[in-house]
């Protein structure tokens, strides 16, 4: 056959690039089994799309199929499909040609060193089949279509042959193709490799895969039976033995066989195409668990198709718990969302298919539109994509926003960081994800509330969301920044998890009202105007002190000294300014594992002394100073009243010495000890032990010297 076939040689072009694709363009050697199954699957459709308007196309055989047949002796592996098959002029157009235009621009941008333009060309080539040849030195294709007769095309990737198939028509219809493997590939022979491979691409193509498989069976077989009895010398008819009937049984014996058949590898149907009404909750859970491998139930689920720019299927799920290094490698691609195409899998290592904050989405998604690529990169780059994840990212959230109060408190104990996240990294869909926050709250203390219920509980007039932060909700209760709007019985949200004062600071407004930290300036608590009048008449008395603090006593570590009408208990507070960091946010800074030691810029920042002027001790600060502004006891409780500030709202000492020091001085002053009093300890207490006189010599004198061992080996005897 080979001497009377028509040889033809790639164009220089083409030899170039089937070099290119075989070394370059597939990184995987493994894909080429799903190129193969999905080129098969693509005849099948075409034959069966043919039927439905003329239903003689599939006299030849109406079973649709594809078959895998391993031949280790040969080294050769089959795939036959009973499609639709190729014409003598299909199998030098399709497979003779690998594009039509673009070739030489895109080998010079190759050959140039440009080699990021694989990703923007390669998908208009139509290379699939070529994938071929990096298990195979050569491949042969047979092919019948119904309107020619059966054809053979061989190629080694370098040239090709076309002849007719002198074995007459073998197939009936479709195409048979051969792959004769390099030695590097005989992996690709084992059954075992082969049900992996199309288990992990192909499990879910339309039509049934049979693969040629062997297995030992233990078989019944009759044994053989002996001559027929016959009388010996001397003996009579009479004296050979009659056995019973009973005894006339064949006798058999157990053999163990080989038997060769033809198992279907495909039973699993894509349970995505199916309407959403007509599949059970238990599908949707066994459906997870198999491709998952999670031994848990989803939390939730949503399966839906998206029609329009771009059309596909897709079963999203969500995760009952978090995994262990969910934020150890937070951002690191997983592979959590599949990618089919036609039911093909494409792919699972996508680095954008999901944000972020939703990788722990798992699901798949198939799509018609997208283009059945040699490579993940060229799909991951299709505009489509972009289109597929906005979709996917809408249906996660309002799958979040559907689910009961009580799945949705479980799912938030354990991915309630990652809505935080997404408040910060996707601002698209800001809106949506600030719904789904949940944080504690001086209205209840057992549950989490959400923001809109927040909202609902708001006194008439109140233009804001108030909240403190702190490392814990006691924390939060006992702060001297939130007496007075506990007392006034507005709500606090408590935002005690470190992420919670990012997230706030990316989350401006909710539903047109604006956030307050309690523990920066300008808190508007309502206050009437027989409140401000009198707040007036306060700051003209404590004008001279407030001056005082700012300008001398405490002009370090404060930017102002102002009375306070968010203070009921504590005699004083520092707020921070309206773009400076807060206590827990600068205790927060200090904590990173990259922060300099003495270098943090939160450290430097000057803050506000709110001062109560109906605390006792302020009024006596007061006093002290109008009586004698120089007196140490004013000057001192200054300090002291600074330094309890500094605590009570979160920051951390600078000078713990000095503070210690001035403690000292107001324990002596408050129990009427001697500022001049010193410490007083006994002679025998300082007094160290002198050594004595035996001691000192004992110390002095050397030890008598040992005779040194000789090394000289010991003479012989006589």
């Amino acid at each position: 056959m080979r001497d009377s076939a028509e040889k033809h040689h790639y164009q220089a072009e083409v030899n170039r690039m089937m070099k290119l694709i075989i070394n370059s363009l597939y990184r995987n050697k493994e894909i080429f089994l799903r190129e193969l199954i999905s080129n098969a699957s693509d005849a099948l459709d075409k034959i069966r799309f043919n039927s439905l308007t003329d239903p003689s196309v599939l006299e030849a055989t109406a079973d649709l199929k594809v078959m895998i047949k391993p031949d280790k002796e040969n080294h050769a592996l089959h795939i036959i499909d009973t499609g639709i098959g190729m014409t003598r002029e299909d199998l030098v157009k399709n497979l003779g040609t690998i594009a039509k235009s673009g070739t030489s621009e895109f080998l010079a941008k190759m050959e140039e060193g440009e080699t990021d333009v694989t990703s923007d060309l390669i998908g208009q080539f139509g290379v699939g089949f070529y994938s071929s040849f990096l298990v195979a030195d050569t491949v042969v294709v047979t092919s019948k279509n119904n309107a020619d007769e059966q054809y053979v095309w061989e190629s080694d990737a370098a040239s090709f042959t076309v002849a007719k198939d002198p074995r007459g028509n073998t197939l009936g219809r479709g195409t048979q193709i051969s792959l004769f493997m390099k030695e590097e590939a005989y992996d690709f022979l084992e059954e075992h490799t082969i049900k992996d491979l199309v288990k992990k691409y192909s499990q879910f193509i339309n039509f049934p895969i049979h693969l040629w498989t062997s297995k030992t069976e233990t078989v019944e077989e009759p044994v053989e039976a002996e001559a027929e009895a016959t009388p010996k010398e001397g003996e009579t008819d009479d004296d050979v033995k009659v056995e019973d009937e009973d005894d006339e049984k064949p006798k058999t014996k157990m053999v163990e066989k080989t038997v060769y058949d033809w198992e279907t590898m495909n039973d699993n149907k894509p349970i995505w195409l199916r309407a959403p009404k007509e599949v059970e909750d238990a599908d949707y859970t066994a459906f997870y668990k198999s491709f998952s491998k999670d031994s848990d139930d989803p939390l939730a689920h949503v399966h839906f198709s998206a029609e329009g720019e771009v059309t596909f299927r897709s079963i999203l799920f969500v995760p009952k718990t978090a995994p262990h290094d969910l934020y150890q490698d937070y951002g690191k691609a997983v592979d959590n969302i599949k990618m089919y195409v036609k039911r093909v899998f494409i792919t699972d290592d996508f680095e954008e298919m999901m944000p972020k904050y939703l990788s722990f989405i798992k699901g798949v998604v198939d799509s018609d539109d997208l283009p059945l690529n040699v490579s993940r990169e060229t799909l991951q780059q299709n505009k489509l994509l972009r289109v597929i994840k906005k979709k996917l990212v809408r249906k996660a959230l309002d799958m979040l926003k559907k689910m009961s109060d009580e799945d949705y408190k479980k799912f938030y104990n354990e991915f309630g960081t990652n809505v935080k996240l997404g408040v910060m990294e996707d601002h698209s869909n800001r809106n949506r994800l600030a719904k789904l926050l949940r944080w504690q709250s001086s209205q209840d203390t057992e549950e989490m509330t959400s923001l809109q219920s927040y909202l609902e509980r708001m006194k008439e007039k109140q233009d804001h969301i108030y909240f403190m932060t702190g490392t814990n909700r006691a924390e939060c209760e006992k702060s001297p920044f939130v007496e007075a709007l506990l007392k006034k019985g507005y709500e606090v949200l408590y935002l005690v998890d470190p992420i919670d004062e990012y997230t706030i600071q990316n989350l401006p407004e909710f539903e047109g009202k604006k956030f307050q930290n309690a523990a920066k300036e300008n808190l508007n608590l309502q206050e009437t105007d027989a409140a401000k009048e009198t707040m007036e008449k306060l700051g003209r008395e404590f004008d001279t002190l407030m001056n005082w603090l700012k300008e001398k006593v405490l002009s370090s570590g404060i930017d102002k000294a102002i009375l306070s009408t968010r203070l009921v208990e504590s005699p004083c507070a520092l707020v921070a300014t309206q773009y400076g960091y807060s206590g827990n946010m600068e205790r927060i800074m200090k904590s990173q594992a990259y922060a300099k030691a003495g270098s943090s810029e939160s450290g430097n920042q000057k803050k506000i002394l709110e001062l109560n002027p109906f605390h006792p001790l302020v009024k006596q600060l007061n006093a002290l100073h109008k009586a004698d502004a120089e007196s140490d006891a004013a000057k001192d409780l200054a300090h002291a009243l600074y330094d309890t500030a500094l605590l009570r709202s979160g920051y951390s000492l600078k000078d713990t010495t000095a503070f210690s020091e001035r403690m000292d001085k107001l324990l002596r002053r408050s129990f009427e000890i001697d500022m001049a009093a010193k410490v007083e300890i006994p002679p025998e207490i300082e007094a160290v032990e002198e050594a004595t006189p035996e001691e000192t010599v004992s110390a002095e004198t050397p030890a008598a010297e040992e005779p040194a061992a000789s090394t000289e080996a010991p003479k012989d005897e006589l």
